[in-house]
């Protein structure tokens, strides 16, 4: 008789890895264009907002950012607002890893999203600007996107096994986070809302000796700073 466990019954261990995603603050110099992996700043003014991140996230964590400005100012602004005293994030000192930047649009980049839903018209995706398996000129596709995402999960689960992960990214990169975590079909992993500064928590598992168990559980998704 196989028996099988229910994952709320699944309790943290020392080798459990917690994930604090959080996404970038707006960025609002882009005009109505699609910006994908552009280097643009972001707006980070709303003290308020900052400080209730800081009381939700961790405060003895690995901060993990991308490439791209607006996560090292988002990152830099959850520190700012952190309580004074024992309270107090320390840091941050960022791990910068390139594989969780934005998905590359390649030269839809710089493109009204008015102008992109009528040059697709029907193949533009209602989530997302494109199905997941289309690649722009000279950019990725969502699924590209994926796999180098889940890359750099695995990579991290490694390095920092049962630590507190904040990672600072980008809407398509904690989608397929979340499809990773959830086994999710591309597709589906782009109905997934994905606000700015909201909070996805997913737990890892490492497997057993005999390569068995559950690998994730999925916390909470988009939760705003409140």
């Amino acid at each position: 008789m196989t028996t099988t466990t229910s994952p709320d019954s699944v309790r943290p261990t020392l080798r459990t890895t917690r994930w604090w995603w959080v996404r970038h603050a707006p960025v609002v110099v882009n005009e109505g264009r699609c910006y994908g992996q552009t280097d643009h700043p972001c707006n980070t003014d709303d003290p308020a907002a900052y400080r209730r991140l800081a009381q939700i996230l961790p405060r003895t964590a690995v901060w993990v950012t991308s490439t791209l400005r607006r996560t090292h100012e988002t990152a830099a602004a959850i520190v700012a607002a952190g309580l004074p005293g024992p309270a107090a994030f320390p840091g941050p000192d960022v791990t910068v890893e390139a594989d969780l930047a934005e998905q590359h649009f390649g030269d839809w980049q710089g493109q009204t999203y008015e102008a992109l839903a009528r040059q697709q018209a029907e193949a533009y995706h209602r989530f997302w600007l494109a199905p997941a398996s289309e690649r722009p000129p000279g950019g990725e596709s969502f699924i590209d996107l994926m796999a180098r995402v889940s890359r750099s999960i695995h990579h991290l689960n490694q390095r920092f096994v049962g630590q507190d992960i904040i990672a600072v990214a980008h809407g398509g990169t904690i989608r397929a986070a979340i499809a990773l975590a959830l086994d999710l079909p591309p597709e589906s992993a782009l109905a997934f809302a994905v606000d700015n500064i909201s909070v996805t928590r997913l737990d890892h598992f490492p497997a057993d000796a005999g390569g068995q168990g559950h690998e994730w559980r999925v916390n909470f998704t988009n939760q705003p700073p409140r």
